[in-house]
């Protein structure tokens, strides 16, 4: 989801975040490659998904009444989250390559390269973040948070994988990518980390409202 609405709202906002005329050319450009949203899909969807079966529960799911049986499996509240960690991970990967492409809502002085290397890296770790928040729909993410040693392997592989495929020579021209330095990576970090500390807000205020009937 968070590839689709990187891709979506790039061409709809180009001019807004730099994208438009960002080759040279005059032409929109795409804030992601080909090849970039298929690795994404096989770092974040590979390893950390195996590991989340293994976690153990979070939530006192016994203690649960059964779901009823006409009651959707993925319900509406659930769409309401899925959509919203969506736009979030979009935001945060557009405002990410803004602030480094020249033009735009922050004038930047990276190269096209740079920018979208920046951007395609707060994807990844912003889909990495995002495994902790998938543990639970309601508790928060740092509940129990290191009782699974697997998925913080994976996690961490995932993290090693990214850093091979921006900084490995012949990793950049396979993915189209470019070195970035402590800096982009220090941006690349926090803007990824607004996904954990939206949906830690998110669960925080269903909590609240839902008081009596958790307890």
């Amino acid at each position: 989801m968070g590839e689709v609405c990187t891709v979506l709202f790039g061409v709809l906002f180009a001019g807004v975040v730099g994208l438009e005329g960002a080759s040279g050319g005059g032409a929109v450009v795409v804030p992601l490659l080909a090849t970039q949203i298929l690795w994404i899909n096989l770092v974040t969807d590979s390893g950390p998904a195996l590991a989340m079966g293994v976690d153990p529960e979070t939530d006192d799911v016994m203690a649960r009444p059964p779901r009823g049986m006409h009651e959707r499996i993925i319900d509406a509240r659930m769409w309401t989250g899925v959509l919203s960690i969506g736009l979030v991970m979009g935001i945060a990967t557009l405002l990410t390559i803004d602030i480094f492409l020249p033009g735009g809502l922050v004038e930047g002085s990276d190269s096209l390269a740079v920018a979208r290397t920046a951007g395609f890296t707060t994807l990844v770790l912003a889909q990495l973040f995002n495994v902790f928040n998938s543990r639970s729909e309601t508790t928060s993410a740092f509940h129990r948070m290191f009782v699974n040693r697997w998925l913080w392997g994976a996690v961490g592989l995932g993290l090693l994988l990214q850093v091979a495929v921006v900084q490995v020579p012949f990793l950049q021209v396979a993915f189209g990518t470019a070195s970035l330095d402590l800096a982009h990576w220090g941006v690349a970090v926090a803007m990824a980390s607004s996904v954990l500390w939206f949906d830690e807000i998110r669960k925080l205020l269903w909590r609240a409202r839902h008081r009596g009937e958790v307890a």
